[in-house]
C-alpha cells in the first residue's frame, strides 16, 4: 500500500511557522566548555571528554532545533489564546515577514561510544540527521488564506503573485569513527570521518506563481502561470499524476532503503597557549551525498494552465497548484547534494585549577540558502566528571538569549535558547543519557 509522504517532507515547515523553531546547527553550544560531557565532542572532535562513555540507544544524544525570522514564541502563544486558527488570525498574517526564512534541524544518536587509550581518544557513532532550509513568501500564505474562505469566489479582478519560494531538505544516516590525540602538552588534534547513507532529498523552487481569476460561465476558475522545479530522491519514490501528466502528490510504494551514498568529515584542533588560556577551532560537516538516479524523480512547470475550482486544493503543499509535469528518466541525471558545514572558533580562560572556565564561542553555519552566525559567551563549572554546569549568553540574527546546560551523573539536559517571556524566535533542546566508561583522563 502506498504511503503518502507530502506531510513527511513538508509538515515540519508548517510546524516551524506555527511554532518558532529555526535551527542553525545541530549542536548544543552551551556545552562547549563542559569538559565532562560528550556533547561538546560533536562541536570539536579534538576536545574529547575527560572520561569515556556509552550513549544509551536512541536517547543517548537527542537535539532538535528550529528558528524563523518572523514568528516568536510569544506570537504563537497570543495566536493560540485568541481562539482562531493561524491562517484566519490577523495576528499571524501581521507577524509574517515579506520573506519568511525557516531552518529546521534534528539530530539523534542511535548508538554512540567513546573511550580513551593512552594519549588517544576513539569514538564510534551511528546517528540520524535532518536539515531543512526554506524561504516562504508572505504572499503564499495570503493566497492560501483567501482560497480557504468559504465565500471566496474567483473574479477577473482577483489575482495573486508569489515569487522565490524555496524548500531544501536533506535527511541521512551517518556512521562515524572519531579519533583525537594529544601532541605534547599543548596541542590536540581530532578527526571524525563519516559514511553517509542518504534517506531523503528534496529541492522545490517556485520562481514565480501568478494566479488570475477568469470568467467561466457560472463556474469559479483561474488561470495559472508558473515557473517551478522539483527534484526529489527517496527509495521507492513515485510521482502521482493526473490524466494530463501533472504531478498531484509524492508517494512511496512501500519499499524502504538507501537512496544515496556519501562521505563527510569533521576536523578540529585545540591549543593551550598558557597555563590557563585555551584556543580551539573546528570545521564540521564537510561532505556530500550522491543520490541515485533510480530513486530520483524530477518535475518542472508548464507555463500556462487553466484550473477550475473543483480541480485544486487550496493548500501550500498541493503540488497540483504549481503546474509540475514529471520528466522521463532520460531527461535528467543523478545529482549530488552537499552538507551544511559549520565553522567553530573558541577561546577559554580557566580558573581555580580548571574547575571554572569562562569562554567565548563563535559558530557560523553555511546553509543551503543562507549563512547563520552566532556569538556565545559561557561560564562553566566542572568540579568533576559527574557534575558539570554551564550558563551562556548568545547574540544571533539581531536577538539575544540565555542558555543553560546541566550534567548530573549519566543525565545531561540543556538549551541554548531559554524562554523568559521574551519573543524568542529560536528554540532548541538537548537530552542525553550515557553510561561512564573507563577511568577518568588525567592531565
Amino acid at each position: 500500500m502506498k504511503k503518502r509522504i507530502t506531510l513527511v517532507l513538508l509538515g515540519c515547515l508548517a510546524a516551524s511557522l506555527w511554532m518558532p523553531v529555526t535551527m542553525q546547527a545541530q549542536y548544543l553550544r552551551t556545552s562547549y566548555f563542559m569538559d565532562g560531557t560528550s556533547a561538546r565532542y560533536y562541536l570539536n572532535p579534538a576536545l574529547s571528554p575527560r572520561r569515556g562513555y556509552i550513549n544509551l540507544p536512541a536517547i543517548g544524544s537527542v537535539l532538535p532545533e528550529v528558528s524563523s525570522n518572523s514568528l516568536g514564541i510569544q506570537d504563537v502563544i497570543d495566536i493560540v489564546q485568541s481562539g482562531t486558527d493561524f491562517l484566519n488570525s490577523p495576528l499571524f498574517i501581521d507577524k509574517l515577514a515579506d520573506m519568511n526564512r525557516v531552518n529546521v534541524n534534528a539530530k539523534i544518536d542511535i548508538l554512540g561510544i567513546g573511550w580513551h587509550r593512552g594519549n588517544n581518544f576513539w569514538s564510534a557513532t551511528i546517528g540520524a540527521r535532518m536539515d531543512v532550509d526554506a524561504d516562504i513568501p508572505k504572499s503564499m500564505f495570503e493566497v492560501i488564506r483567501q482560497m480557504n474562505q468559504d465565500n471566496f469566489v474567483w473574479s477577473p479582478t482577483q489575482q495573486f503573485n508569489v515569487e522565490n519560494q524555496r524548500i531544501r531538505l536533506n535527511s541521512y544516516v551517518e556512521v562515524a569513527l572519531g579519533y583525537s590525540r594529544s601532541i605534547g602538552k599543548h596541542v590536540t588534534i581530532g578527526v571524525r570521518p563519516k559514511l553517509l547513507l542518504g534517506a531523503a532529498n528534496l529541492d522545490l523552487q517556485i520562481n514565480r506563481l501568478h494566479i488570475q481569476g477568469v470568467v467561466d460561465g457560472m463556474n469559479s476558475s483561474f488561470d495559472l502561470q508558473t515557473d517551478a522545479y522539483m527534484r526529489a530522491s527517496f527509495k521507492g519514490l513515485e510521482l502521482d499524476r493526473d490524466h494530463d501528466n501533472y504531478v498531484t502528490d509524492l508517494d512511496l510504494d512501500g519499499e524502504h532503503g538507501i537512496a544515496g551514498y556519501g562521505a563527510g568529515v569533521d576536523l578540529g584542533i585545540g591549543l593551550q597557549l598558557f597555563d590557563h588560556l585555551n584556543l580551539s577551532a573546528s570545521l564540521l560537516d564537510l561532505g556530500f551525498i550522491n543520490w541515485s538516479k533510480e530513486s530520483t524523480r524530477v518535475a518542472q512547470s508548464q507555463k500556462d494552465i487553466h484550473i477550475d475550482k473543483d480541480n485544486y486544493s487550496p493548500d501550500m503543499f498541493d503540488f497540483g497548484l504549481y503546474g509540475l509535469k514529471g520528466l522521463d528518466a532520460n531527461e535528467f541525471d543523478a545529482h549530488r547534494s552537499r552538507l551544511s558545514p559549520t565553522l567553530v572558533l573558541g577561546g577559554e580562560y580557566a580558573l581555580f585549577r580548571n574547575k571554572l572556565g569562562v569562554g567565548v564561542l563563535s559558530t557560523t553555519r553555511f546553509g543551503e540558502l543562507y549563512n547563520y552566525s552566532e556569538l556565545t559567551v559561557a561560564a562553566s563549572w566542572r568540579p568533576n566528571t559527574l557534575i558539570n554546569a554551564s550558563l551562556s549568553y548568545s547574540l544571533l540574527e539581531g536577538n539575544d538569549t540565555f542558555g543553560l546546560a546541566l550534567k548530573l551523573g549519566p543525565l545531561m539536559v540543556g538549551t541554548d535558547y531559554m524562554f523568559f517571556g521574551k519573543n524568542s524566535k529560536h528554540v532548541n533542546a538537548y537530552v542525553g543519557l550515557s553510561i561512564p566508561l573507563g577511568k577518568k583522563k588525567t592531565d
